[in-house]
């Protein structure tokens, strides 16, 4: 018992497994050969498209548009490829634990006190992440105002290149089995499609473990037509003001590796535009940085005010993220996301497994505190130094404290919502963001039905094999509580603790949202209102998460916006 009880004290260091990544092993591909860093860059160049972040919207959008027209890609960070901590999926929590200044991720903090990741890698979300990919509901595309023929088009244009089809092994088919057996039906089987009930999802690793990510989309580009510049931090969007109706965006600044500025602009060719996709925290920052967004807030910081849009940074959401470790009495597989459990209480039930016991390697992955995952103190009590005590208890732990899996559950949507203010005028800080999680009841009461499926789980039959017939609910619940550092009140199984539960542990799964919302910020083809010739094309958009994952549609939406703009150019027409 104290082997478990030790064990299930790191419930609280929750997970890495869904926002690591990898590229692929061994020798880059051919179409990194045009990929430079900004230093070989000049310091001033003109191109038809300038797009700001070589993330999971931005790779697959200049590949398209690089097949007519050319295309400057500037990535802040630098490549995945050669980075076995991004390649390979035994190493996903590495990269999410190293907080270096050059590092694939950049760690910030909420102020909900949950700690987060964003992208600084060529391939963005897609290189950190826990691989799962799956598409997004019908009824998302149809609320989101998508061509349905178009969307069909280029969701398997993606996964022609990343996507793969899992091989489940006995822990993740006990979680399936169990799933199908509470009652989450019908069996779905493997899918990337998103329905009711319970599936197999794609995954962007393949069956040798290799990462497959947005940045390998870049090979359907025109290497004659398109720049990627790696280590170039966009500091500014330039806007002419002259001579036009209102403002219109130029080109942008960005500095090298070295600190040397740079300047790219627009060619005079018209329907040349800039095109921001630096993801839900860089595309708002960026904005206001450049004088679009609140006039107040701008002004406070000194920043000229280019259009008055109050909306930038406002719909921020992040979907909380709640799970329970579970330890198994037999031999499980280590797995990253594969099975997924869609209710129709507006939870999703998800797994992943470790077995560290014959391995040096003694971490909980997705939900180890050297990420930041700590559920074992409330949100605004996960202090560096209690990470930093988190990640020494751990190494005290038995090694069959690490043979187990987490169960979790993930709200849809979010309801709740909150907002991104500058903290600096400097681009390489993190903004200043509000998710309110829970904010909205009704994410409460989704949580907590989650976590009610996810007991049944448990207790059902088919998962017998991996859990110890003595452990009930309520002690999976409070494992949390034995441990040193835990100020947490005890936990009874009843619905009102969970919905303590639910505040108390709530962890990000790294899939926020929002800042540069359509009707808000953009218009319904992804334009800056109030200016011309800019654009922001990224998940900061959305306004909510879509499906399980939203990887898959992200890339979609780049593919996808990319051939929108060929076809109102002329230069595209459908087979």
């Amino acid at each position: 018992m104290e082997i478990k009880k030790n064990i299930l004290v790191l419930f609280g260091v929750l997970w890495c497994f869904c926002i690591c990544g990898s590229a692929k092993r061994g020798t880059p591909p051919y179409h990194s050969r045009f990929i430079k860093e900004a230093t070989q860059s000049p310091t001033v160049a003109s191109y038809d498209y300038i797009i700001v972040g070589g993330g999971t919207a931005g790779c697959p959008l200049a590949a398209t548009l690089s097949q007519n027209f050319t295309v400057l890609l500037l990535e802040r960070g630098g490549s995945p490829y050669g980075n076995n901590n991004i390649t390979r999926l035994e190493n996903f929590s590495e990269n999410l634990g190293d907080n270096s200044p050059t590092a694939p991720s950049q760690q910030f903090v909420s102020e909900d006190g949950v700690y987060n990741h964003r992208a600084r890698v060529l391939g963005g979300g897609s290189c950190l992440n826990a691989g799962f990919y799956t598409r997004a509901a019908p009824v998302y595309v149809e609320d989101a105002g998508w061509d349905g023929q178009l969307v069909n088009e280029s969701y398997p244009w993606v996964e022609k290149i990343v996507a793969h089809r899992p091989i489940v092994r006995q822990w993740q088919t006990a979680v399936y089995n169990a799933l199908i057996d509470v009652g989450i039906t019908p069996s779905n089987g493997f899918t990337y499609d998103h329905k009711y009930g319970t599936k197999v999802g794609g995954s962007i690793f393949d069956t040798q473990g290799n990462r497959h990510t947005a940045a390998d989309l870049l090979g359907y580009a025109d290497p004659k037509k398109l720049t990627v510049l790696l280590r170039a931090n966009v500091h500014k969007v330039y806007f002419t003001t002259q001579g036009v109706s209102r403002p219109a965006a130029s080109g942008v600044m960005y500095t090298d590796a070295n600190g040397q500025t740079h300047t790219a602009y627009l060619t005079r060719r018209t329907g040349s535009e800039v095109i921001i996709s630096a993801g839900s925290l860089g595309s708002p920052q960026l904005l206001m940085l450049s004088g679009v967004g609140p006039a107040d807030h701008l002004t406070s910081f000194g920043i000229p005010v280019v259009v008055n849009l109050p909306a930038v940074g406002e719909g921020m959401s992040d979907n909380p993220m709640n799970s329970i470790y579970v330890p198994s009495p037999n031999l499980v597989e280590a797995s990253l996301i594969e099975v997924v459990g869609i209710t129709n209480v507006g939870s999703y039930i998800e797994a992943a497994s470790i077995d560290y016991t014959s391995s040096s390697r003694r971490n909980y992955g997705m939900m180890s505190p050297e990420i930041g995952q700590l559920a074992t103190v409330p949100p605004k009590q996960r202090t560096k130094k209690a990470i930093a005590h988190a990640v020494q208890m751990q190494k005290l732990l038995p090694d069959i404290a690490f043979r187990g899996g987490f169960i979790l559950e993930k709200i849809m949507g979010p309801l709740s919502s909150g907002q991104l203010r500058l903290r600096t005028t400097k681009v390489e800080d993190n903004p200043s963001v509000t998710f309110n999680y829970f904010q909205n009841p009704l994410d409460l009461q989704r949580c907590v039905a989650g976590m009610q499926i996810i007991e049944n789980l448990v207790k059902s039959p088919k998962f017998i094999n991996f859990t110890y017939s003595s452990n009930t609910m309520e002690q999976l619940l409070n494992f949390t509580t034995t441990w040193p550092i835990n100020v947490l009140p005890k936990h009874k199984n009843d619905n009102s603790s969970l919905q303590q539960f639910c505040k108390d542990t709530v962890m990000t799964i790294w899939h926020y949202h929002g800042g540069c919302q359509v009707g808000r910020v953009v218009d319904q083809n992804y334009r800056v209102f109030g200016v011309d010739a800019l654009r922001v094309i990224d998940g900061s958009t959305f306004n909510a998460s879509p499906g399980t994952n939203p990887q898959a549609t992200v890339m979609m939406l780049g593919r996808y916006m990319g051939v929108k703009i060929l076809e109102e150019r002329g230069q595209y027409r459908r087979q």
